[in-house]
């Protein structure tokens, strides 16, 4: 019984793109039952059983992928969407996702991928070189794995973010953070930046609305601040009543300053009601303000509004001198005030990567 890291079969090695190709990461536990070791849900898969991110079944005796090479759909986006904001500002980006979810978020904002009622193998089989291909013609310095969560299309995303390094294009993963230390190393090799959502800073919000735990999340965060060269970004959905408390918020920037330092860009974005919370209001503005405060008390140096419009609450600005380094309007960015990545104005280094 030996931990898989590396591939069985490729769906790459086939062009016609088998549907089911090998998963990574898993073991046999005995002749009934499989273990996922991908993400910390730790599934024990029967034979014909699907795991909890409805991506990763059991058949012949194996673990299996029904996302590898079935993306929903391409994009090029402002990669201020995602959101990175001090991470190429301005540039735009090639984005795709696929289906499934390794969490179970009642307040999803993509839960028609996230959590499907059946995963359709039917469509068009994209190989990881047809998807690089894709940034290549439509010219974006960069690959976003998004929509869903990458984690669970992992293979995909190692073979995909390996090949457009090899061409020179750079990969950015919008994720939850919710992976297994035995997978992250793998799956984060070749990641250039990421956003990690962190849903809220409490366990008890993880598992009774995300179906989750919030210290695998904290232990990710770690590890892509402290053991690589990935730029890190945060974002917090803000959900009226549920983790919006100064108490909550307080501690959670005090995580931050404490384990990841103060150059790391937070991003409090307002909940919009959907999915299984259609009755709970949207977050005001003034809440989103609040947390911001909050962050600034806790001297995080970068913080940010999302999905509202407020300029200022998207505009980067020196540390030192105050002065607009850049500007940006609803999803996209303008560095008007950088120059190497130093202030035009004061010459005090920006944390980020502009170029």
């Amino acid at each position: 019984m030996r931990d898989r890291e590396e591939p069985g079969s490729r769906a790459a090695d086939d062009p016609s793109g088998p549907a089911l190709p090998e998963a990574r990461w898993w073991r046999s536990l005995d002749e009934q039952r499989i273990l996922c070791q991908l993400c910390p849900h730790a599934c024990r898969l029967e034979e014909g059983e699907d795991g909890a991110c409805r991506v990763r079944r059991r058949v012949g005796g194996k673990l299996r992928s029904l996302s590898y090479g079935r993306p929903t759909g391409f994009a090029v986006d402002p990669i201020e969407k995602k959101p990175l904001f001090h991470f190429l500002p301005g540039s735009p980006i090639l984005s795709f996702g696929t289906l499934g979810c390794t969490l179970g978020c009642k307040f999803c904002q993509n839960w028609t991928y996230s959590h499907p009622d059946e995963v359709d193998l039917r469509g068009e089989f994209f190989p990881p070189e047809a998807v690089v291909k894709i940034a290549e013609r439509q010219g974006t310095p960069a690959i976003a794995y998004t929509y869903n969560e990458p984690t669970v299309f992992a293979e995909y995303l190692v073979d995909i973010a390996r090949l457009a390094h090899e061409r020179g294009i750079h990969n950015v993963a919008v994720t939850n953070g919710y992976i297994t230390p035995l997978a992250r190393r793998n799956v984060f090799a070749d990641l250039d930046a990421a956003n990690v959502d962190l849903k809220g800073f409490s366990d008890d919000f993880y598992r009774e609305q995300a179906g989750g735990r919030l210290r695998p999340v904290l232990d990710t965060l770690e590890y892509i601040r402290q053991e690589t060269k990935i730029w890190l970004e945060i974002t917090t959905l803000l959900i009226p009543g549920l983790n919006d408390a100064d108490e909550m918020l307080e501690a959670e920037c005090a995580w931050i300053a404490d384990r990841l330092g103060g150059d790391v860009p937070v991003h409090f974005t307002a909940f919009h009601p959907d999915f299984q919370m259609r009755d709970r209001p949207a977050t005001p503005a003034d809440r989103l303000h609040r947390a911001c405060a909050i962050a600034r008390r806790h001297r995080l140096r970068f913080v940010y509004t999302g999905n509202i419009m407020d300029d200022e609450g998207l505009t980067t600005r020196c540390p030192t001198c105050h002065e607009v380094v850049i500007a940006r309007g609803w999803n996209s960015g303008r560095a008007t005030g950088l120059e190497g990545g130093l202030c035009k104005h004061c010459g005090s280094p920006i944390a980020g990567v502009f170029s």
